[in-house]
């Protein structure tokens, strides 16, 4: 009796944990003062989403940024996800550096807005 308590519980942890659907939030900063002609880091920080069905990509003008690192998913408190994508820049006056999140079917770009 207990085995199928027990295993009924965690069959409905598990589909109320799967039917959470968290749209996430998302901050575009860079490590210091934004500052053009200056080397600094430039940071993508997602959190709160769920499921973890999400892809971040860092932008120059438009295009994918290569060779940036992602931190291991994480989860926090209420099953809620995140995740920071980042990499070293060297901005330039006129060039756009945004990040583009999608989660599940939806895709939104947010723009870095330099100290200027």
């Amino acid at each position: 009796m207990w085995f199928k308590f027990t295993l009924a519980a965690v069959v409905l942890l598990g589909v109320s944990c799967s039917a959470k659907q968290s749209d996430p939030k998302v901050q575009v900063y860079s490590h210091g003062p934004g500052i053009f002609g200056k080397k600094n880091v430039l940071i993508c920080h997602v959190s709160g989403f769920h499921p973890p069905d999400i892809t971040i990509d860092l932008l120059k003008n438009d295009q994918v940024i290569p060779n940036t690192i992602q931190t291991d998913l994480a989860f926090e408190q209420g099953w809620d996800f995140h995740l920071t994508k980042f990499i070293d820049f060297n901005p330039q006056s006129g060039e756009v550096y945004s990040c583009k999140v999608r989660h599940l079917t939806n895709i939104k770009t947010y723009t870095w807005e330099p100290d200027m």
